[in-house]
């Protein structure tokens, strides 16, 4: 099968078999090389000189509850941007952890307002944090996040980043936006499985024990020490590591983010071709999506489950829309082990399913 939803993803042969690796304690001097390791490459993947990585077992909701509850303070304020479910699901995490915080609720697909964000920190001087997502996967937008950044910086207000579906696929600028933290997972553009997530945060703030979390499993401060030496204060995905490790050799032996950036691209702009030629629209325009995912409206006569029962019988997985879109629209990411016959055969694919139609 192969997968075209935003994660997880198709494995290639090599991370395939890492899984494959001898068993291992997470007590083992070996676990704490392997975990060392992942680390320094998670920080040199974007010259994260001042950030820290983090790493937890879960999945990359538990990479954004864990750096909320560790860098979002428990007396000032955290605005929250929200231009889709996830930015949503970001409000609500605070919610849960009995934080103060605003949100910023703009229209699913829209472009940051930034004005709006100004007014809101204009309006409430208690805002220490601001927090968004960068691929909002609900609508495929990926966030311009340069003159936020800018922003924060000129208001001192820290900017924590969902970087869940961008991380390893998509420009980061950790040197100009200067971010609090950025969350992650392993299980998208990096290519491995789910079940390891990681936070990025800055070495400064992390220096010093805060107390933030209302949780003991995503407080961040409780791990910092021990993984300065490749251990854990809780049991790590050993399988997991060994899928990351694999899958970030394989990364750089590609040539970085850039190059997966581009063969991203590629992929989306080849499904783009044929679907426009289909009728089937986009959801956004080329240049407000990210590289690696597009939503699309589905043609008028033809349901999502039709689709996706067609698609799945040759092979393939795309994904439902979601929320208020779930009955207009369908997914499509290029993430993971995509080969040029995969996608020929995918295009093939759409246009025996969507060329016999009125579509």
């Amino acid at each position: 099968m192969i997968l075209l939803n935003p994660g997880p993803v198709t494995l290639s042969a090599r991370v395939r078999a890492a899984l494959q690796k001898d068993d291992l304690c997470h007590r083992e001097a070996e676990f704490a090389t392997l975990s060392l390791g992942l680390r320094t490459s998670l920080e040199t993947l974007y010259d994260a000189t001042e950030h820290l990585a983090v790493l937890l077992t879960g999945s990359g909701s538990c990479a954004v509850e864990a750096m909320l509850a560790t860098f979002a303070p428990r007396e000032a304020a955290t605005l929250v941007i929200s231009n889709g479910v996830y930015g949503e699901r970001m409000a609500l995490m605070l919610d849960c952890q009995g934080k103060p915080f605003f949100e910023s609720r703009q229209a699913w697909g829209t472009a940051l307002d930034l004005t709006a964000v100004s007014q809101l920190l204009d309006a409430h001087a208690d805002i220490a944090c601001v927090a968004v997502v960068h691929h909002e996967t609900t609508t495929g937008r990926l966030n311009d996040l340069d003159e936020l950044a800018a922003l924060c910086s000129n208001r001192n207000v820290g900017l924590l980043i969902d970087a869940v579906s961008s991380f390893g696929g998509e420009r980061i600028d950790f040197h100009r936006w200067r971010p609090l933290a950025v969350a992650a997972t392993a299980n998208k553009c990096l290519h491995g499985i789910p079940g390891v997530a990681f936070v990025l945060g800055r070495r400064d703030f992390l220096a010093t024990p805060r107390g933030n979390s209302p949780s003991l499993y995503l407080d961040l401060e409780r791990y910092v020490d021990l993984q300065r030496d490749g251990w854990s204060p809780f049991t790590q995905s050993v399988q997991g590591y060994y899928a990351l490790d694999e899958a970030l050799r394989e990364l750089d032996e590609q040539g970085g983010w850039q190059r997966r950036r581009e063969r991203y691209q590629q992929i989306t702009d080849r499904l783009r071709g044929v679907l426009a030629d289909l009728g089937v629209r986009a959801f956004l325009d080329r240049q407000s999506s990210a590289s690696m995912l597009t939503v699309y409206h589905l043609p008028p006569g033809c349901s999502y489950p039709e689709l996706h029962t067609g698609l799945k019988q040759a092979g393939f997985t795309i994904y439902a829309g979601q929320g208020q879109l779930a009955s207009r629209v369908f997914r499509i990411a290029t993430m993971g082990d995509l080969g040029d016959a995969d996608v020929e055969r995918c295009c093939e694919v759409f246009q025996s399913l969507l060329g016999q139609s009125a579509i």
